[in-house]
């Protein structure tokens, strides 16, 4: 989200909301490393469990405390503006990962926001245009 307005890639980033009945009134989300995302499907198709599986920290940030942290990390200014709210979009979306951590035996080994967007961050500087297509 954050990386690319920081970066200079992107003019601004919009923030969906922010009258939502939260306590800074925007969305919250929980966010998981890809990594982490990566580790849950390779033990999903490792195992003899059917189904699917929610992965997650279990709890969440708000988009304004991303955008803070993602200011922190950066150093640099972020240009965060209001936009109207996504239809739908609710104000609390939190996973439940009981399922994965029970059944497949998985845990997220990068539950730190700051060290999520950290390494988003040091992806980017790396990057800066995506991976050569």
């Amino acid at each position: 989200m954050s990386n690319r307005q920081a970066a200079g890639r992107r003019e601004h980033v919009n923030v969906y909301g922010t009258d939502y009945p939260t306590p800074d009134g925007t969305c919250i989300r929980d966010y998981v490393h890809v990594l982490d995302l990566a580790q849950a499907h390779l033990l999903a198709l490792e195992s003899r469990e059917v189904g699917s599986f929610n992965v997650g920290s279990g709890s969440g940030y708000s988009v304004h405390e991303i955008v803070r942290m993602a200011k922190q990390v950066t150093g640099r200014s972020i240009d965060a503006r209001p936009a109207p709210r996504r239809p739908g979009d609710p104000p609390r979306l939190i996973s439940d990962s009981t399922a994965a951590r029970a059944q497949l035996g998985w845990r997220p080994q990068h539950d730190n926001i700051r060290d999520i967007i950290e390494s988003a961050w040091s992806w980017r500087q790396r990057h800066p245009d995506g991976y050569a297509r």
